[in-house]
């Protein structure tokens, strides 16, 4: 189990990547032909009128801020790395708008490492399990891979989050449809 977002390159994971905060994965990939065909490699990008990259990724909401960043973005790998997505947490969190989440994405999906990111939907479902009492995601990543064997690590993240998405909602779990319901700690589930 993969990522949703569409990508050919580690490149554009990290900008799809970027993209996807505060909105959803289908929305990302309805953008992102029109952005990489427009800006194909870090250097386009890098160069782009911030103005125009707004016109392309606005459906995907907040669209100034994600343009000046994945603009700043691309600069950045370009002036520190030749353009070239480095391959490890330590680089990846050095680019600009880049933060572990997003690190560890890329670092699993384009290169097969393991690594777990957390975002919303893992920090709530491991909480709601009892696999974590933490709330800092950075936290939270040391306990899972605590629990968990290195080379489950990146497929873990990915069924979390779907599984934060489809039955574990933040507002609206499904609890009396979920299997995981009889071995379930959370104490505030719905009747």
């Amino acid at each position: 189990m993969g990522t949703a977002l569409d990508y050919r390159t580690p490149w554009e994971l990290l900008v799809v990547t970027v993209l996807s905060a505060q909105t959803t994965d289908e929305m990302v990939n309805k953008v992102s032909p029109r952005l990489f065909e427009t800006y194909p490699a870090p250097p386009d990008l890098a160069g782009a009128k911030v103005a125009d990259v707004e016109a392309i990724v606005f459906s995907t909401g907040f669209y100034r801020q994600k343009a000046a960043a994945i603009v700043a973005l691309a600069a950045d790998l370009v002036d520190r790395f030749g353009g070239v997505v480095p391959q490890t947490l330590e680089e990846l969190v050095e680019l600009k708008g880049v933060g572990r989440k997003t690190a560890s994405v890329v670092l699993a999906e384009a290169w097969g490492y393991p690594a777990i990111a957390v975002d919303t939907h893992v920090k709530r479902v491991a909480g709601r399990l009892g696999l974590t009492s933490a709330t800092d995601p950075v936290k939270v990543e040391q306990d899972l891979k605590a629990l968990y064997p290195r080379q489950r690590w990146s497929e873990l993240s990915m069924r979390l989050i779907q599984f934060g998405r489809d039955v574990c909602d933040a507002r609206r779990p499904a609890c009396s449809e979920c299997e995981l319901d009889g071995l379930c700690p959370w104490p505030d589930k719905p009747e």
